[in-house]
């Protein structure tokens, strides 16, 4: 599995400390999930653009139905990523649940 931009391969294994939460971009939000290096994946995301807010479940194929424009709020946009579990996808067998607090923008 890939990992932010460290250019190298990481296994998800059984047993490694793995967190999932929601990381503040500048115009919206992130589904992460880090491993016990600290490296990253995002596995979704949700957006403010000019046409209003988008939302992407990541999959490892193509399927259009996990993308959508036009939500009417963020935290939509958040439940329409979550309903499709993509960290289950990348991660599978890795028992993750969406930490409760998001992680702010940096400063």
């Amino acid at each position: 599995m890939e990992f932010g931009n460290t250019g190298r391969s990481l296994p998800a294994e059984k047993g490694a400390y793995m967190r999932l939460y929601w990381k503040q971009k500048k115009k919206g939000f992130d589904l992460i999930v880090e491993n016990e290096d600290g490296d990253t994946f995002s596995v979704g995301g949700v957006r403010e653009t000019k046409r209003g807010i988008e939302a992407l479940a990541k999959t490892t194929g193509y399927d259009p139905g996990r993308a959508v424009k036009g939500i009417g709020s963020v935290e939509e946009g958040r439940t329409f990523v979550e309903q499709f579990e993509p960290w289950r996808e990348f991660f599978p067998g890795s028992p993750l649940s969406i930490e409760s607090d998001i992680v702010p923008l940096k400063q």
